[in-house]
């Protein structure tokens, strides 16, 4: 593949906004789609907040509004076929992810990569349902997309080495590492080793054991993180995480991923985290954190 110029990015969520404004960060051309064309004017508001405070804090090398000029807002996928690489950014359902690579697929010209964002999805099933598997990869980022410099690049079977390179070179120039995952197991490297943790704090509170704010923060303190597992959880979307728990305990059946009760609880009455302003911790109209649970 030549070098990366031009980048489709599909769903206007918290995820799809922050993939769409490191690319555009870093020089590329960016073809910003969703069918709802209400969800990409909010996340284009969240791009321009995310850059106003990058650029209060002196990190952003150039003017916020040339780095807006390069993201374009599409509700129909008619540029596809220009993009170097597709990446798709919706909800972790296989169904979804698997409807999207059809349509991507068709769209975009032969010679560009489809990507997924998913944290779980195998890249195999994703890459099933086109006609090119060996061009579709996994391109795991993590959130809040501009500040974490990490994205897995995973391989499927099919997945060939020309574009698992393309793939690590495109992270590179988007100013991450890239950590290389060789075979696309349920949950892939890193969120099998948090998603565990996660489900253990979640138990313990369930047992009584501890409060969620002293969980938080004794996991900050003793582990060096700057998040607790809740706060964490709260950023990411309790949704997110019970998605991306389902499909692994689904593909492998191992209890240890299986989503608690309490979690279960919170999706279904709606508590999501901080884009609800109600999770773990409530929050205000700002996305402030209110006082710590008793």
């Amino acid at each position: 593949m030549t070098e990366t110029r031009k980048v489709i990015v599909v769903g206007a969520g918290i995820m799809g906004a922050g993939i769409a404004q490191v690319c555009a960060q870093a020089g590329l051309q960016v073809f910003f789609n969703d069918i709802d064309e209400q969800a990409l004017g909010k996340a284009l508001e969240r791009i321009v907040w995310s850059l106003g405070k990058l650029a209060a804090a002196g990190r952003l090398s150039e003017e916020k509004e040339t780095i807006l000029s390069r993201i374009r807002l599409f509700p129909d996928l008619s540029v596809a076929v220009e993009a170097d690489i597709a990446i798709e950014a919706v909800y972790e359902r296989l169904d979804l992810k698997q409807n999207i690579f059809r349509v991507i697929d068709q769209s975009c010209g032969p010679r560009t990569i489809l990507a997924s964002n998913t944290s779980a999805i195998p890249i195999t099933e994703l890459a099933s349902v086109t006609r090119r598997p060996d061009k579709v990869v996994g391109l795991h980022f993590f959130n809040p997309v501009a500040m974490i410099q990490v994205v897995e690049v995973i391989k499927g079977i099919e997945t060939s080495e020309n574009t698992m390179q393309a793939s690590i070179d495109f992270v590179t120039t988007l100013g991450k590492e890239a950590i290389r995952v060789e075979s696309d197991i349920p949950g892939f490297l890193l969120n099998r080793i948090n998603l565990v943790s996660y489900v253990e704090a979640i138990r313990l509170v369930e047992q009584g054991l501890a409060k969620i704010p002293e969980i938080d923060k004794g996991v900050r303190l003793a582990f060096g993180r700057k998040q607790g597992p809740f706060e964490t959880g709260d950023m990411v979307g309790l949704d997110v995480s019970y998605g991306a728990l389902m499909a692994i305990y689904e593909e492998s059946k191992d209890p240890r991923f299986y989503p608690p009760q309490l979690l279960r609880r919170k999706v279904k009455a709606g508590y999501l985290g901080r884009k609800t302003g109600k999770g773990w911790y409530d929050y205000d109209a700002g996305g402030n954190r209110k006082l710590d649970l008793a």
